[in-house]
């Protein structure tokens, strides 16, 4: 899924009432990063860290990939179809375990080889136990396809109504 909108109107708020509701999910979480969209692998990276312990447990070309492209192998530059395997696998084994919600949040800053190997991999959960949100203010094209939930901000009246409701008052 893939929840887009304008920056301030909420996205991550509801990300992270999505978050607080995935009770009996495993949450794995990448936030892109401006400064960081040169960096191939470091959202991929951010998000997998906590199932770095698993890589021995995967066939030796996808370990080797990923091992290189987290930086924890010396070698060439990875192939992008074995990396993209290797974080289904992962993913995958992990499900099997326990649910897992992987969310992403501002991926209009994911680096371009991370964006590819999650896209990748979004396209190949079909029976897993693994959900996976992206949150964006304007979609690249590559997460085109997706189901995709825009959030907008409130009109005026809306916004009156709501605080209406209750919350913090000023006095004036």
């Amino acid at each position: 899924m893939v929840v887009s909108g304008e920056p301030g109107v909420g996205k991550t708020a509801l990300l992270e009432s999505a978050i607080r509701s995935a009770s009996g999910f495993r949450v794995m979480r990448a936030v892109g990063v401006e400064s960081e969209m040169e960096l191939a692998f470091a959202a991929l990276q951010q998000l997998c860290a906590p199932m770095v312990d698993r890589l021995e447990r995967l066939p030796g070309p996808q370990r080797d990939a990923l091992g290189v492209a987290f930086g924890l192998r010396a070698g060439d530059a990875p192939d992008r179809f074995l990396v993209g395997l290797a974080v289904l696998s992962l993913l995958s084994e992990a499900a099997e375990e326990q649910p897992l919600l992987c969310v992403v949040d501002d991926a209009q800053w994911l680096d371009q080889a991370s964006a590819h190997a999650l896209v990748f991999v979004a396209r190949r959960l079909l029976v897993d136990s693994v959900a996976l949100m992206f949150v964006a203010r304007d979609p690249s094209d590559e997460l085109q396809g997706f189901q995709e939930l825009v959030v907008e901000g409130l009109g005026d009246g809306d916004a009156r109504a709501l605080l209406s409701l209750g919350g913090p008052r000023s006095v004036g």
